[in-house]
């Protein structure tokens, strides 16, 4: 439909361009009739042709093209402001310029749509080179990341099920623990891969409310039950407003940045929040907005600037040197997730070493509100 819309607006225009531009070129060579000759005359009006046609398409420039030599026999062919033409030699420049008008007006569409098919052609092949690349990363992700706690799982659960092994209650906890453990992560691999497919397909759509940050981030760090005991909320130093997201997509944004810090630093993690003012989007006018800034501080390696864009990626796993560590989607989820809510995620340095995640999600709700739904709409 977008298309279609594309294309009917560009018909008009070169249908306008096409009643417009012969006159208004008409008046200025009639200015210059004492300087140019008809050779010059019928070539300016050629140049002419030749914008439109490639601008505006083949319909356009036969309409200019008719439209320019009824002008020129009128105003610039002997006898003058009249149809008739007294000499053989206008009558050939005259058929010759309607001619070559259209010969090169088709040249020009066909040259046209060869570019934009090319142009096509090369985003359709960019779209499959990446998809190639989603399916190979996928499939290393199944062949080791989904197996391994899927075959941990199992082995655990038929060593409980073979009656050759005493176990001890010790030893059945221990084995019941590691299949819960093997489970959870594989089902958060399952979960990782699905939202992935759905943010990529548009299909994803946050249900946008007002939510307390401060009762979100407690939730979230208990997701992440290894990182617990290192993570420290630091109070806020001004009364910090509600923002505009989905509660349970905050949740899991922030749940996947604290989870990134504890598997790359063994240093503890500290959250804080505060306000600040952004840049306002065209969607919510001019001027600037107050946004609500959720900061996830690790003291740990860091990442070098070059490769910052990177680790956002699906499927990177910056330095790790095997499987151990996911299949690389935590930061790529919270980046598209906060995306979709209308917020912004960037890293920054950590004074003294290490990184730091800002999540940046609007405060308010009636303006943003209807922000997001226009967004929901475009996708």
């Amino acid at each position: 439909m977008l298309h279609s819309m594309r294309d009917s607006g560009r018909r008009w225009r070169g249908l306008a361009a096409a009643a417009f531009v012969p006159p208004v070129l008409t008046a200025v060579v009639s200015g210059l009739t004492s300087r140019l000759n008809l050779s010059s005359q019928v070539l300016i009006y050629l140049v002419a042709l030749v914008v439109i046609a490639r601008l505006c398409g083949m319909v356009a420039a036969l309409v200019a093209a008719i439209w320019s030599a009824l002008l020129v026999d009128y105003y610039f062919i002997s006898p003058v402001h009249t149809f008739r033409i007294a000499g053989t030699n206008d009558v050939i420049a005259l058929v010759a310029f309607v001619i070559v008008a259209i010969t090169v007006a088709s040249v020009v569409e066909y040259s046209g749509k060869q570019s934009r098919r090319a142009t096509q052609a090369a985003a359709e092949a960019a779209q499959l080179e990446a998809a190639d690349r989603m399916r190979t990363a996928l499939l290393a992700a199944v062949s080791h990341d989904l197996r391994a706690p899927l075959a941990a799982a199992r082995a655990s659960v038929e060593t409980l099920r073979d009656p050759q092994f005493d176990l001890s209650g010790t030893d059945r906890a221990e084995l019941l623990g590691a299949a819960h453990d093997s489970l959870g992560r594989l089902s958060r691999l399952v979960e990782d891969l699905l939202d992935m497919s759905r943010l990529q397909s548009g299909a994803l759509k946050p249900h946008l409310e007002p939510v307390a940050v401060d009762e979100v981030i407690p939730r979230a760090v208990d997701d992440v039950p290894s990182a617990r005991d290192r993570v420290t909320v630091r109070p806020a130093t001004a009364d910090v407003p509600p923002v505009t997201a989905d509660d349970a997509l905050l949740e899991r944004v922030l749940a996947n940045l604290i989870g990134n810090a504890a598997k790359h630093t063994a240093s503890p993690i500290e959250i804080e929040m505060s306000t600040a003012t952004a840049t306002a989007t065209a969607a919510s006018g001019s001027g600037s907005a107050t946004v609500v800034e959720v900061r996830v501080v690790d003291h740990g390696p860091g990442i070098p600037a070059a490769d910052r864009e990177r680790v956002f990626r699906p499927f990177q796993r910056l330095g790790d040197r095997d499987n151990a560590a996911g299949v690389g989607l935590g930061l790529a989820l919270a980046r598209g997730l906060t995306e979709a809510m209308g917020g912004t995620l960037r890293p920054e340095d950590t004074p003294g070493g290490g990184l730091t995640m800002v999540v940046a999600m609007p405060a308010g709700t009636a303006v943003r509100l209807a922000a997001g739904m226009s967004g929901q709409e475009a996708r």
